[in-house]
């Protein structure tokens, strides 16, 4: 037993470490509070696009959400941060994290708050037409509102699944929280820095977790 504490759960080991794994969690915290709005706007952008009338705007938005929601994120980041520089782009790994959630987030949220638009009866969007109000304004003011409460246990469900995908920034050298865990474990000899970076994720989303699981309760209730 004291030998698995030693080799999980070394306080001592945790204290040296700590320093590291305290500022990747800030880049961890940073990166979430960059890429989850990023990817709703992207979202936003190809569900309001997807409700266009034409095909040739239709068409190619399905053709882009199924791309990017097919390609492995992993991929893609590593694309994202290998590739641009032979374009003449040069970016930092941030930025290609920023870059690559986009595309990829944005094309989850996307069909999601598609899903929500899709889930308003029309009724209402044709009473607020009858009262003078303009497309974008019925949009805007009638039918999203009511589209983002509908799915909002989704939307909740996947903005965690984004900050637990974060740690993939790991692969460009983001020093995000488990990059820095697997730095501190391969000087220490010690799995402890990656223990305390699962107990970190834990503390983090956990309220989260639980604020979703109330949501859903309230989302079956009301259909019951």
């Amino acid at each position: 037993m004291q030998d698995f504490i030693d080799a999980f759960f070394n306080i001592q080991i945790l204290m040296e470490a700590w320093p590291i794994l305290l500022q990747g969690l800030g880049q961890t915290l940073l990166l979430s509070v960059v890429v989850v709005p990023l990817g709703l706007l992207g979202g936003m952008i190809l569900a309001l696009l997807s409700t266009a009338k034409s095909r040739w705007v239709r068409w190619p938005l399905m053709a882009w959400v199924d791309v990017f929601r097919a390609l492995p994120p992993l991929v893609l980041l590593v694309f994202v941060y290998a590739g641009l520089p032979f374009a003449g782009l040069e970016v930092s790994a941030f930025t290609a994290v920023a870059i690559g959630f986009f595309l990829n987030t944005g094309a989850y949220y996307g069909e999601i708050l598609r899903a929500g638009i899709a889930s308003v009866p029309a009724g209402q969007a044709e009473a607020a037409r009858s009262l003078g109000l303009g497309r974008w304004q019925t949009m805007r003011l009638v039918v999203l509102p009511q589209a983002v409460r509908n799915v909002l246990p989704d939307l909740i469900s996947n903005t965690l699944e984004v900050v637990k995908l974060t740690s993939i920034a790991a692969v460009v050298a983001m020093p995000e929280l488990l990059f820095q865990a697997r730095q501190a474990q391969s000087v220490t000899f010690n799995a402890t820095p990656i223990m305390a970076a699962a107990v970190a994720y834990f503390i983090l989303l956990w309220p989260v977790v639980r604020l979703l699981s109330k949501l859903e309760n309230k989302q079956l209730a009301r259909r019951a």
